[in-house]
């Protein structure tokens, strides 16, 4: 008897090219998850998602081929992963239908990127509380829940923001079964703990709004550029330095082996100049992201070979959606 597999689902938003922040706190321990042997698992780009707020079909496009260049030139394996466009799978779209009929309202109401939304039109003083507010923002959560239980996915790696989202699709999947009998899986959720708070240049967290971040696969020497522009204090070189105390050494540690890490540390206790350490941060940095970034850029300058990854993706996926859907429409009469 083998072992039964888990099914493992990550879902990732198109939003242009991943900054380093994005490959430490998410990227990266998704990987590792998906290499484990005990997974089946699926990754797909949630490129519908993103219709919520990308008016621009060029934005779109760009953008989903650099998140899928990004995964793929960081090491996801195609043939281990079942990699796919959720655009490409039109019965996560059925079940979204299905899903809203056991959605009460109220639960929608409730979810934090709605409600962040109407606290905004508070503080502005708009008259309309839901200015700005799409259907596709509204109900968000539940094409998510539609992604995840399409698979049956066993776990669901999420950051700590999205728990809540995993929260609703367990709670409509229940609904569900209350009426059917259990044909929905209900999900369990692997928070991936920002423990990696990365810092950004100025030493707040790293993140587009703040624009402090690096992007991962910029060239070399424009890494470079950021990497000095990192925000330091003004103590002088020969003064002994604490390593836990300095965004240099936080991102140094992410990249460096164990015993570059421990050489690092006593070169800061003796006094080192915030230029070395910059430079010693850009290198270990530049030797981690060089290949997959030549990589990236073999992909992107020949985009058809990003489509044909996704759709033989899709092709294993859909045959998962389409017998799901199956069982699913005759359980509700149809």
């Amino acid at each position: 008897m083998g072992m039964i597999k888990k099914t493992l689902l990550t879902g990732v938003k198109p939003t242009g090219m991943p900054h380093v922040g994005n490959f430490l706190g998410a990227i990266r321990p998704a990987l590792a998850l998906a290499e484990q042997e005990s997974y089946n698992s699926f990754l797909f780009i949630a490129d519908y998602h993103s219709l919520t707020h990308v008016h621009k079909a060029e934005e779109l496009r760009q953008m989903t081929y650099e998140v899928a260049a990004t995964w793929l030139a960081l090491g996801l394996d195609p043939e281990k992963s079942v990699f796919y466009r959720q655009s490409d799978v039109p019965e996560v779209f059925e079940l979204n239908w299905i899903l809203a009929c056991f959605s009460p309202k109220g639960l929608l109401n409730r979810a934090h990127a709605y409600k962040a939304k109407l606290q905004d039109n508070q503080e502005a003083g708009r008259s309309d509380p839901d200015y700005g507010v799409n259907m596709g923002l509204f109900t968000y959560p539940l094409l998510m829940a539609a992604d995840i239980l399409l698979f049956s996915a066993d776990q669901v790696p999420v950051g700590e923001d999205q728990v809540q989202h995993l929260e609703i699709a367990r709670d409509i999947a229940q609904k569900f079964n209350n009426n059917y009998g259990p044909l929905l899986k209900v999900p369990e959720f692997l928070v991936q703990k920002e423990s990696k708070l990365v810092p950004g240049l100025d030493g707040r967290k790293m993140s587009k709004s703040y624009g402090n971040t690096i992007p991962l696969f910029v060239p070399s020497n424009r890494l470079r550029k950021l990497v000095m522009k990192i925000k330091t204090d003004s103590s002088p070189p020969e003064a002994p330095k604490d390593p836990n105390d300095s965004l240099i050494f936080t991102l140094y540690r992410e990249f460096a082996s164990a015993e570059e890490v421990d050489s690092f540390a006593d070169h800061y206790r003796r006094g080192i100049s915030w230029g070395e350490a910059k430079e010693a941060l850009y290198q270990v940095m530049d030797r981690t992201l060089s290949e997959p970034r030549a990589r990236y850029e073999e992909l992107m300058a020949d985009t058809r070979q990003v489509d044909q990854l996704l759709l033989s993706g899709a092709e294993r996926a859909r045959p998962l959606a389409q017998s799901k859907l199956k069982e699913l429409r005759k359980a509700i009469g149809l």
